[in-house]
């Protein structure tokens, strides 16, 4: 067992805790929510409102805050997801190597249009016209003709001249330049490893504490996956946040390595041109989804909600579009950590969903996926089951132990509901994140699949539906991959 599981709570108690009837809109809804966590969220009865206004996922931005604040934020979330009565994931949003200036003298310099400055390797300095910057990585890195974008694009600057180890920059434009603040290099590929110090520190106390996803900032190849692997262990579920350009080139081999992926338009927004950025998004979900990954659209969902009670039109049809591209999840950032509305963001975010799903009769993807061949046996069972499912009208009920069969039937983008059973914990928490899917923990493991059968009459003793199609490995004992399908008829 991975340390970060060994405070995780015992399924049996954990069964028997969540008592709480689940909030019906949370099974209605396929897309999921995920919320940040921060001032304006904080405290287990206003997380456990955010849960029963629609939230599947916190995550918990490690940018931001001591492990101290973490660990309360966590220990609220764990709090109200018992409250509420329906596992909740838990992302750690690690920081990454994100680059800043130095320190500048008084914290800020102007610069005019045309004005240079030599651009060194340091973390201050004191002298007139030097820029400095704790890379040396960057520094060596640029060549003449390239754009340094500091402050999100607020400022810019061009590489017009080599001096030794520094580089000579122009600024296009009057700007004046503040301490620590970000720096971008959108047309080169920056030779820095992709987990810093405090990513490692943070990522294993995140692990402690019993987060369910490591999310990872700025990663740009398939390698800096594996590096987080070594890590953190193999059995760790990693996300990874594509927002550097250099991450669409190797973006199959990257999406193929993660367990999920975020399109995190913030930064990618920075070094992109605005019109590429929704070209960007199109290609990762349409990615993700052909390879069965879930992902996330994250930033500047409902922005204006950080102050306004309503967001705009055109926000409306940003959460739109994520839906009719697929994603797994759209994602509230300062909306919900530092707004004046998080509980009616989350609200509002959630009619959006719900509307748009109503008009997802014609999804031509889907059909294109089912041609595809496959001599996988779970995967086409899976498919199997979604077309028996929505042939029979009637929902799919999923055991899993891992949630790799459940997030299969997902992928597949089936118009019934997916109920998912598991012995585990950790495994329910997880596919909260998984679109379409209700997670719930059945703590007798089967021992022959009228075992299986009993488990799902005790599970939907409550329904009307008196039919379901129920998919699963058998003998289950013998953790065999998903090979069963069957058809039950509750008389």
């Amino acid at each position: 067992m991975h340390q970060g599981q060994a405070n995780q709570p015992q399924n049996r108690d954990a069964k028997s805790d969540m008592k709480k009837q689940i909030k019906p809109d949370v099974v209605r809804r396929r897309t999921k929510i995920v919320a940040t966590l921060g001032p304006a969220s904080d405290g287990a009865p206003r997380i456990e409102e955010l849960a029963r206004s629609g939230v599947n996922v916190f995550r918990l931005n490690f940018s931001h805050g001591e492990h101290a604040e973490h660990a309360r934020r966590i220990a609220a979330a764990r709090e109200a997801e018992m409250n509420f009565g329906h596992p909740i994931a838990l992302i750690a949003d690690l920081q990454g190597p994100k680059l800043r200036l130095g320190d500048l003298p008084g914290g800020e310099i102007d610069v005019r249009v045309g004005g240079e400055l030599r651009l060194v390797g340091a973390t201050a300095s004191d002298e007139p016209g030097v820029l400095p910057v704790p890379h040396p990585e960057l520094v060596a890195s640029l060549q003449v003709g390239d754009r340094l974008l500091i402050d999100d694009g607020k400022a810019m600057l061009i590489v017009a001249g080599v001096d030794g180890d520094a580089r000579i920059v122009k600024a296009i434009a009057p700007a004046r330049l503040k301490s620590r603040k970000g720096v971008a290099a959108p047309s080169r590929h920056i030779p820095i490893p992709a987990l810093t110090d405090k990513d490692l520190v943070d990522g294993l106390f995140a692990l402690q504490q019993g987060v369910d996803y490591l999310a990872l900032s700025f990663v740009q190849r398939e390698a800096d996956i594996r590096m987080a692997r070594n890590a953190f262990g193999d059995g760790v579920p990693l996300l990874a946040k594509i927002e550097k350009p250099a991450a669409l080139e190797d973006l199959e081999a990257i999406i193929r390595a993660a367990d999920a992926v975020m399109v995190a338009r913030g930064d990618l927004g920075v070094e992109l041109s605005p019109e590429q950025v929704p070209i960007a998004q199109r290609r990762i979900v349409k990615t993700a989804r052909q390879l069965g990954k879930p992902v996330i659209v994250a930033t500047h969902m409902l922005e204006s909600m950080i102050e306004a009670p309503v967001p705009t039109r055109a926000e409306a049809n940003d959460v739109a579009t994520a839906v009719y591209q697929g994603a797994d999840a759209v994602m509230l950032s300062a909306e919900s950590a530092v707004g004046r509305h998080p509980t009616a963001a989350v609200a509002i975010m959630d009619r959006i969903l719900t509307a748009i799903e109503t008009d997802r009769e014609n999804d031509p993807d889907r059909e294109r996926r089912r041609e595809v061949p496959t001599s996988d046996t779970a995967v086409a069972v899976a498919r199997a089951a979604t077309r028996l499912a929505d042939d029979l009208n009637c929902p799919l009920v999923v055991f899993t132990r891992s949630g790799a069969s459940a997030q299969r039937v997902s992928s597949d983008r089936p118009y019934q509901r997916i109920h998912a059973l598991t012995p585990s914990l950790a495994t329910a928490r997880r596919l909260a994140l998984i679109w379409g899917v209700t997670a719930d923990i059945e703590p007798d493991e089967p021992g022959s699949f009228d075992d299986i059968l009993a488990a799902v009459n005790r599970h939907e003793a409550a329904s009307a539906i008196d039919r379901f199609v129920v998919t699963a490995g058998y003998p289950w004992v013998e953790d065999n991959s998903t090979d069963t399908i069957k058809v039950v008829e509750r008389r």
